[in-house]
């Protein structure tokens, strides 16, 4: 319980100055993403993301790893190598180069077997979800799928108050999401796309 209040209070502290940064909201979340909010890259390593780095008739030298909170991973023969940022085929490149010192003819390969990505390809969830969190961004992903992915929400949540924080050109936008139509009435036009580093904010009801 007091972790639940703690963290109740942590939320209602971030929510307050996000909406305090942000442009006024708009009605609805836009039924399409912005085009500056899309992604249009190749999906690039972040902290979390554990990798299978396999090397070629080398067991020895294959290993699953986690990426530190600093970026970087630690493979056989190779203590400090930074990921953050880069796609699992060039981190597979750069481990070839610098397993050549060691052995002749390597070739590998970078495979994700647990996805997390940096901080502008998450979509957060704060306030009266189930279970708040940071969600990996996918292409297609709805706020249905983040809500499931969180639980649902909880008795105290004012689904209707929802809102996203995004950003859009370089500016902080608020759009308003109606979660109990789309719970409760089963209202599909409010099951909105989301973008990658978008902040979905639950507010808790007044009663």
């Amino acid at each position: 319980m007091i972790a639940r209040n703690i963290f109740a209070a942590a939320s209602v502290l971030i929510a307050t100055a996000l909406l305090a940064a942000c442009s006024v909201p708009g009605p609805d979340a836009p039924a399409t993403i912005s085009p500056g909010s899309a992604v249009t890259r190749d999906y690039t390593i972040g902290p979390g993301d554990q990798l299978q780095v396999f090397v070629w008739r080398s067991p020895e030298l294959s290993t699953m790893v986690r990426v530190r909170p600093d970026g970087r991973i630690s493979v056989p023969l190779i203590d400090d190598l930074a990921v953050e940022g880069k796609t699992p085929s060039a981190v597979g490149r750069e481990i070839e180069q610098k397993l050549s010192e060691f052995v002749k003819g390597t070739v590998v390969t970078v495979m994700m077997t647990d996805f997390v990505g940096p901080l502008d390809r998450q979509i957060r969830v704060i306030g009266e979800a189930s279970k708040p969190q940071s969600i990996s961004y996918r292409n297609g992903i709805t706020v249905l799928d983040v809500i499931i992915l969180s639980g649902g929400l909880t008795q105290y949540a004012a689904g209707n108050r929802a809102s996203i924080v995004r950003a859009v050109d370089g500016r902080r936008m608020i759009y308003r999401v109606r979660l109990d139509d789309l719970l409760n009435d089963g209202d599909i036009s409010a099951n909105v796309p989301v973008a990658p580093g978008d902040i979905l904010i639950i507010p808790q009801s007044y009663f």
